[in-house]
């Protein structure tokens, strides 16, 4: 059972903190006693973020960065670990790629996608389960997709680097067990964020209805017949990150209302 303050102590590390699911996730590990580095890539919607966050938990900061590579990513690390001394929960999240079809991506749009996703999820790791050996204890959560489980039409730059995700979690779940870390990925289904209504509107363009229809269609093809809240993704972060679920690892766990049809 979850109690409120069950991750006191520890430190999270939360990737697109300022809004969605990241912002939700930080909440979430605040209320159950981390201490919460934020980070996104939008200063001034992070600040905002932090600021409300703060507010209620004062155990959090948040830092903005421009990934432009990897390098930009290993620099922040270099900048916050000495400061924090430790990072005992490293959440990854990173915004989904353009929609599109792949047949007409570019190798710069995998590129890009590439190194917002997987390489940045290498380098942060690389980071900081060296610390969480040293201590025993470790959680790498990735928030990734159900396109993991099935592709979904006009995300293929997404879909594949999602996979591509899931496929380095899982493996580095079995390289790291012994030491008490775990490695799961969060496949979240549709969520009412942002991203989802954005894509929405996209989907009533190209098909020449109103986002309102599209909407109301791909709702309904939902068991649960609504979106998501960014919340009870969170939920199932916060879990996922407590001593309670030490012995869940390796997963790749959809959080979408039952629309996933495969096993």
């Amino acid at each position: 059972m979850l109690n409120a303050g069950n991750l006191q102590g520890k430190t999270a590390w939360v990737g697109g903190a300022s809004q969605g699911i990241g912002r939700a996730v930080a909440n979430a590990l605040a209320a159950h006693g981390c201490r919460v580095i934020s980070v996104a890539r939008t200063e001034a919607t992070l600040r905002t973020a932090t600021d409300a966050l703060n507010q209620r938990y004062p155990v959090t900061d948040g830092h903005a960065y421009v990934a432009v590579d990897t390098g930009d990513v290993f620099r922040l690390t270099q900048a916050v670990v000495p400061w924090v001394g430790k990072v005992d929960i490293l959440v990854n999240n990173t915004g989904g790629a353009p929609a599109g079809l792949i047949c007409e991506a570019g190798v710069s749009d995998f590129e890009t996608a590439f190194m917002q996703h997987v390489l940045a999820n290498v380098t942060l790791a690389n980071a900081f389960w060296p610390g969480m050996k040293s201590q025993g204890f470790g959680r790498i959560i990735n928030i990734v997709s159900t396109s993991v489980k099935s592709p979904i039409p006009y995300l293929g730059v997404s879909n594949t680097v999602r996979w591509a995700v899931a496929a380095w979690a899982k493996t580095l779940s079995y390289e790291l067990a012994a030491f008490g870390i775990t490695v799961n990925s969060v496949l979240p289904g549709s969520t009412d964020t942002d991203r989802i209504h954005e894509l929405y509107a996209e989907m009533a363009e190209r098909e020449g209805k109103t986002t309102a229809q599209v909407t109301a269609e791909q709702v309904g093809m939902i068991p649960a017949k609504r979106l998501a809240m960014p919340e009870e993704i969170a939920d199932v972060v916060a879990f996922l990150a407590s001593p309670q679920a030490a012995y869940v690892n390796g997963v790749a766990l959809p959080v979408d209302g039952g629309k996933t049809r495969t096993l």
